[in-house]
């Protein structure tokens, strides 16, 4: 299901415009999104959650080159799936 597909189930479920349905989801990404990068964490118990976690530095290969090369410190994205959501994807 891609993002069109999405806007369009959820307009039908909820009786609301595909256009109210696509600024409500483009707003939750933006606040996670936002909330994120301040170093917050982002919870809907039992479906999702969203944090940032730091990786450390470590040494790695070119692979072109064989050489090797330091890989700098960096922040990421941590997306974890919750219970409901788990018991969904076993069917």
């Amino acid at each position: 299901m891609n993002k069109s597909e999405l806007v369009a189930a959820v307009a039908a479920r909820t009786e609301q415009s595909q256009k109210d349905v696509d600024e409500t989801i483009n707003a939750l990404f933006e606040v996670v999104a936002e909330a994120i990068g301040k170093g917050e964490k982002v919870s809907i118990p039992g479906w999702i959650s969203f944090e940032q976690t730091e990786r450390s530095a470590r040494s790695g290969r070119n692979p072109a080159t064989g050489e090797t090369i330091q890989i700098p410190a960096t922040k990421a994205a941590k997306v974890s799936a919750g219970s409901k959501l788990k018991a969904a994807a076993k069917g």
